[in-house]
């Protein structure tokens, strides 16, 4: 079935070339020949690499691991629209699934559908203008731009991010490959910067709810309609909404922030999701090792220091919870080990890791008005990655330049 489909569209590969009808549409036409079969084009000359993960299917193989947060994901907006038509907080989770799964798909599929048509629409112009294929990279961004949204986040903020992210954050640098700065993460802070009320504080997520707490619903008692991370916050501001970090982890337990049965971003909230994706990165070889472990481990080590300054009970919250509440796992794994935008060489890794753990633990202590900080964080060290193999590599030069005088 395969051969005779290849055959089937090989024929139409005369029209596309040049000096075909349909010429200027070529970029198109290869963009969707050799992501659905091998290309048949073979290099002549020179050293080269043979491998049958070629760029395309290295970006399908991340959208794989995507797949348990996007279906969690699925199930939870479907669970918190639920939450909010019903104003009970107390519902059992995994009860009434299927209502849940269809309110899910209602919420999510439109948020993904607007992100790949857009970005999809602009790389398209963007190729028939250059001449080139449809470049891969958004084949991932596009699915990462959803799953990094607040489910009730307006279809149109999502549209108008995802321009921004391609042209600005990618295509003006060159195209995938050329980009400095993560897309998805471009894109959501476009809109962080641009409409704030939209991407945190207490209306952001479930439709609804806040009013139903306005009108002093008994039922919703200590629950402000915000994320995990900003009832946390809530603890620096004059009108906390738990007045201790043990309340706090009590309602959002640390078992369900595990398995992500809490309020958050589309594909955020599970860290057991994030971990099967990890493990699928890591056995393919796509993902870093070195870059999740460090990213954990320096947002442990920030926790445990801030745990010894004390100061009020945000600086009190358990290190460890930390790596469970917030974009903290899903980050560390699909967003800092971007292999164009992180660091390239092995101890260069572990340095942008680590410091990116640590300030995404920083931001959100030290900085109430912006609970997240995983964000800002890995952007920051995207900036900085350049700089960070520089200084490897030149450290590199002189060690061994040292031993040349002593041999």
């Amino acid at each position: 079935m395969k051969k005779f489909l290849e055959k089937i569209v090989h024929k139409q590969e005369p029209k596309f070339a040049k000096g075909g009808k349909l010429e200027k549409w070529n970029p198109v036409f290869e963009s969707f020949m050799t992501l659905a079969f091998t290309p048949n084009i073979t290099t002549k000359k020179g050293s080269h690499i043979r491998d049958a993960a070629d760029l395309k299917r290295t970006m399908m193989t991340v959208i794989i691991a995507l797949i348990p947060c996007l279906l969690f994901g699925i199930y939870n907006s479907g669970h918190w629209q639920m939450v909010a038509e019903t104003g009970n907080r107390d519902l059992v989770f995994w009860a009434d699934q299927g209502t849940k799964i269809v309110n899910g798909l209602w919420i999510v599929l439109p948020l993904i559908v607007v992100s790949y048509g857009v970005g999809l629409t602009i790389e398209f112009i963007f190729g028939i203008l250059k001449g080139h294929s449809l470049h891969e990279g958004f084949l991932v961004s596009g699915m990462l731009i959803p799953l990094i949204m607040p489910a009730d986040v307006p279809l149109w903020m999502v549209g108008v991010a995802t321009a921004f992210a391609v042209i600005i954050g990618k295509e003006i640098f060159g195209g995938t490959g050329m980009n400095i700065v993560n897309v998805a993460l471009t894109a959501r802070a476009f809109l962080f910067f641009a409409y704030p009320t939209s991407m945190s504080g207490d209306k952001v997520w479930m439709n609804g709810l806040s009013d139903r707490l306005a009108g002093g619903a008994d039922n919703l008692d200590g629950f402000s309609g915000a994320t995990a991370l900003g009832d946390a916050a809530s603890f620096m501001s004059y009108k906390p909404v738990f007045d201790s970090a043990e309340a706090l982890i009590n309602n959002y337990s640390m078992s369900d922030s595990f398995f992500g049965m809490i309020p958050g971003s589309v594909g955020e909230t599970s860290v057991i999701a994030c971990l099967i994706g990890a493990a699928i990165l890591l056995i393919t070889g796509i993902g870093s090792l070195r870059i999740m472990a460090s990213f954990a481990l320096g947002g442990l080590a920030t926790g445990f220091l801030l745990n010894a300054v004390g100061g009020n009970d945000y600086f009190d919250l358990p290190a460890y919870y930390h790596l469970l509440i917030g974009g903290f796992a899903f980050g560390a794994v699909f967003m800092a080990t971007d292999p164009v935008t992180a660091a390239q060489t092995s101890a260069g890794k572990l340095y942008y890791g680590f410091f990116g753990g640590m300030i995404a633990i920083l931001i959100r202590v030290l900085n109430p008005a912006y609970p997240e900080g995983v964000m800002l964080a890995i952007l920051f060290m995207n900036v900085m990655a350049p700089i960070i193999d520089h200084y490897v590599v030149q450290a590199n030069i002189k060690r061994r330049l040292k031993r040349l005088k002593t041999a």
